[in-house]
């Protein structure tokens, strides 16, 4: 395969709202030992995207300053070291960053096949989010079938995705969202019963049913004392994010008296060891329900790679459910 010497990326020109995000002309990236170059199909939009854009998520050292964490496509080079992957070989990725260009290059590690029969703009939409969701659901916060989840936040990328891996795997969901709407799309998922955070008490509703077992949050701010009181005895909370600020006053008396869990992680400063490691894991339990089309990611809508503005715009209206992605490829 002869590749270009340059491609077609988006920048983030300064931080800024989505209006920085501008198409420009960069050289293409070359894989070293353990990587693969992807020439990119489908680019995943998420939330560290909009919040790299805006100046509050620095990209690690190491990774491309270009946002885009997750991406579809046919890998078009590999690195020394690299057997699993050769090229043509269509594969979806976690990304360090550079999701939003024509080519990307990422640890061959964190590459995954597409699961059979799945679309290149669905396949682009995976890893971002159910590697957080398996990371911090299943593996920090120790889900068990049969145990009562909250997540916040049902109708996004990630609450999705934890709607369905929580009820594929035995537990009982509940879910917040922002409207009748995005309540409804919850139901539909697999949640037990979705609440309008505009008109409900959600730790009101949780008490009743006998206080939430595991609560994954990205809101913060006044959630986090309100998600103290709706776990039950030996509840465990995880935060992934904090939209409405990690700063708050709490009393931590609950906490050891009621033998409470409070931990949270982000994905993106992690070791390649330790996503290769959610790699394998989604692959041996998740990547067969996607094949069997049992589960699936939402999927809201599809911008093309020159029109990532009007994608992050989109994003940050919370008018969307579930995933947005980037046309790259013609």
């Amino acid at each position: 395969m002869t590749l270009p010497s340059t491609m077609t990326a988006i920048e983030i020109s300064d931080p800024g709202g989505p209006e920085v995000l501008k198409p420009v002309t960069v050289d293409l990236p070359t894989p070293g030992p353990d990587q693969i170059l992807i020439k990119v199909a489908y680019s995943g939009v998420n939330r560290p995207d909009a919040l790299q854009r805006a100046g509050s998520y620095a990209p690690p050292p190491d990774a491309s300053p270009l946002p885009g964490l997750e991406a579809s496509g046919h890998v078009a080079a590999v690195g020394a070291g690299v057997s699993r992957w050769s090229v043509g070989d269509t594969v979806t990725a976690l990304l360090p960053g550079g999701g939003y260009a024509e080519y990307a290059v990422t640890f061959a590690d964190l590459a995954l096949p597409v699961p059979e029969g799945m679309p290149m703009d669905q396949a682009a939409a995976l890893c971002e989010t159910f590697f957080t969701v398996w990371s911090n659901v299943f593996e920090r916060g120790g889900l068990q079938a049969g145990e009562r989840f909250l997540v916040h936040g049902g109708s996004s990328g990630i609450g999705t995705t934890a709607i369905q891996l929580a009820a594929l795997r035995g537990a009982r969901v509940f879910t917040t969202a922002g409207s009748d709407d995005k309540c409804s799309a919850c139901l539909t998922l697999g949640a037990e019963q979705a609440w309008n955070y505009r008109d409900v008490d959600f730790v009101e509703k949780m008490r009743t049913e006998g206080g939430a077992d595991l609560i994954l949050d990205m809101v913060g701010g006044s959630y986090i004392p309100r998600n103290i009181k709706t776990l039950a005895d030996d509840g465990r909370l995880v935060q992934i994010a904090f939209l409405q600020g990690p700063k708050v006053e709490m009393n931590f008396v609950q906490m050891m008296t009621r033998r409470l869990t409070l931990t949270g992680s982000t994905l993106r400063p992690q070791s390649v060891a330790a996503k290769a490691r959610y790699a394998r894991a989604l692959e041996a339990e998740v990547w067969p329900h996607l094949a069997s089309g049992r589960i699936a990611p939402v999927m809201d809508s599809e911008f093309a790679l020159s029109d990532a503005a009007s994608a992050h715009a989109r994003m940050e209206s919370s008018a969307h459910i579930g995933k947005i992605v980037l046309k790259v490829a013609a």
